[in-house]
């Protein structure tokens, strides 16, 4: 009989962590999700015979290591971070106790308990900091995140590069572009704040100068990705760490990518209002992810007209939810 494995998902109710359970309650391969997410939103969570929630702070290290014991776990997906660039910026010891010191935590109780099992962690573009040497973010480039946001995702990836080195942990990495999609209640990032302001009719106010270039992905090819880095590990031995970058075709700046969605949505008289007030925004990102494509087998496949589309259903049909929970 073929082994079935349990999982645990932290940040469960975040846009990846969210679209991840939906995935893997479909997969023959995962017999149980277990999902840790210190909010308790009950409109993001699946009614699934796998799927079992808990609700507490990552920080708490003696829960989670009463979980990795009682529920037998097999693999770990560490999504659960402070994913906001001005939320880090605002709060720089709340964004590195969450982003390093809760990682940190995590590895150190599988140093532990049982080096078998697998952590796979989410990590970002950002990880790499500014673009200086190449056109492209390569997987074996230096980590160099300067902001606070930005730093926090170098560390923990250096951090969990670093376990998997010493001790032997089977780490798995993924560094993604933009993630869009939907789920996303962040209503500072771009696309679900330009959801937002299309349904309530009101033009969106841009941190940035709106010329900052980045990789757009939709949240589905994203979780293929996680589910093919899965697979792997799961199959292979003698390799105890893998890196990938999961980047796009879609290399926009903030602007076109709010006159793509206008267009593509038929809006009309909503030009954003360019506020250019953040001092924490990388100018220009690009991940090479040739890597992925060759050893994951993994490739883009939802276009962009098609992830517009089905996002925005997801806000417009939500919508009265959205605006009670946002007050």
């Amino acid at each position: 009989m073929k082994k079935k494995y349990k999982i645990l998902i932290t940040g469960s109710s975040g846009l990846l962590g969210f679209s991840m359970v939906k995935k893997f309650c479909s997969s023959s391969k995962i017999e149980k999700i277990i999902c840790v997410d210190k909010k308790n939103i009950k409109f993001l969570k699946f009614q699934n015979k796998k799927v079992k929630y808990f609700n507490f702070d990552i920080l708490n290290t003696s829960k989670l290591k009463n979980i990795l014991i009682k529920e037998n776990i097999d693999v770990v997906f560490h999504t659960a971070a402070i994913t906001q660039v001005t939320e880090a910026y605002k709060n720089p010891q709340l964004t590195y106790d969450t982003n390093v010191n809760a990682t940190t935590n995590f590895l150190e109780i599988i140093r532990n308990l049982n080096k078998n099992i697998i952590f796979i962690y989410s990590s970002s573009d950002k990880a790499y900091g500014k673009l200086k040497f190449t056109k492209s973010y390569r997987e074996t480039d230096k980590l160099l995140g300067d902001f606070t946001y930005d730093a926090s995702k170098s560390a923990s990836d250096i951090i969990s590069q670093s376990y998997s080195k010493t001790y032997d942990i089977n780490v798995g990495i993924l560094r993604c572009g933009n993630i869009f999609g939907p789920g996303d209640l962040n209503f500072d990032r771009l696309f679900p704040g330009l959801f937002l302001s299309i349904l309530k009719n009101k033009k969106l106010k841009l941190r940035s100068n709106g010329k900052n270039i980045r990789d757009y992905l939709y949240v589905d090819d994203v979780v293929n990705a996680y589910y093919k880095l899965f697979l792997k590990m799961i199959k292979t031995k003698k390799i105890h760490l893998f890196i990938y970058n999961i980047g796009s075709k879609y290399n926009f700046s903030v602007n076109e990518v709010c006159n793509r969605v206008f267009k593509i949505l038929n809006v009309k008289n909503l030009k954003p209002i360019i506020l250019n007030t953040s001092k924490v925004e990388i100018d220009y990102q690009k991940l090479n992810f040739l890597r992925a494509k060759k050893e994951l087998k993994w490739s883009q496949k939802t276009k962009l007209e098609k992830s517009v589309i089905l996002s925005f259903n997801w806000y417009r049909s939500n919508f009265n939810y959205l605006k009670r929970l946002i007050k």
